[in-house]
């Protein structure tokens, strides 16, 4: 009785991993994120975070036929823009880098077929990694969360094309010393911190 429960428990547990890794994948995403801006605490003008292009990639498994947990991380490399007329302090900070990345567990919704077919949702709850990249200025984490809206196009059994639109929001709340850590010329305040991307991935079957 003990070896035999020791084979049911042993086959459960293999057809449990069996069903959990079919229908996984790894994708990798390039495309373009737009928006997102602070403000100057002292003078109250905005500080916008310019467009640029964003790399992205994730790893997904599946929990049933529709359904799949997703990590996903996002990254893009953009600059500050704070237009014109600036400040003297303004200027100092004006095209000056700003990496923004996203570090995110959720998961992934096909609407109308299988996974890996048609139109999917998907989001995620995780972190922002906001790193000014200069002297004077500190990087932060704050929580944040996202939402997307894709499709996926299926080329054989194992690669697939993807495309998607995601948004994020970011949760700030800062009271004017964000990025300051010490010797800022610069105080930047705001509540939240929100961004639009548009991706196109390969995605591998696993």
């Amino acid at each position: 009785m003990r070896f035999s429960g020791l084979v049911l428990a042993g086959s459960l547990s293999l057809n449990c991993a069996a069903a959990f890794a079919d229908g996984g994948a790894a994708t990798i995403y390039g495309g373009h994120r737009a928006g997102g801006g602070f403000t100057d605490a002292f003078t109250g003008r905005p500080i916008d975070v310019a467009g640029a292009g964003a790399i992205a990639a994730s790893l997904d498994f599946a929990i049933d036929a529709h359904r799949q947990i997703q990590l996903f991380v996002s990254h893009q490399r953009s600059r500050f823009d704070v237009g014109r007329p600036a400040t003297a302090s303004l200027a100092s900070l004006d095209g000056r880098s700003a990496s923004i990345s996203y570090f995110h567990v959720g998961g992934t919704n096909f609407l109308l077929g299988p996974i890996g077919t048609g139109p999917y949702v998907a989001g995620g709850i995780g972190a922002t990694r906001l790193a000014p990249g200069q002297s004077g200025f500190s990087n932060e984490w704050r929580p944040s969360m996202s939402l997307a809206l894709g499709y996926q196009w299926p080329f054989g059994a194992h690669v697939a094309l993807r495309a998607e639109v995601r948004g994020y929001l970011t949760l700030v709340k800062s009271g004017g010393s964000l990025f300051c850590s010490g010797g800022c010329t610069v105080s930047i305040e705001g509540d939240s911190f929100t961004q639009g991307e548009a991706l196109v991935g390969l995605s591998v079957r696993f």
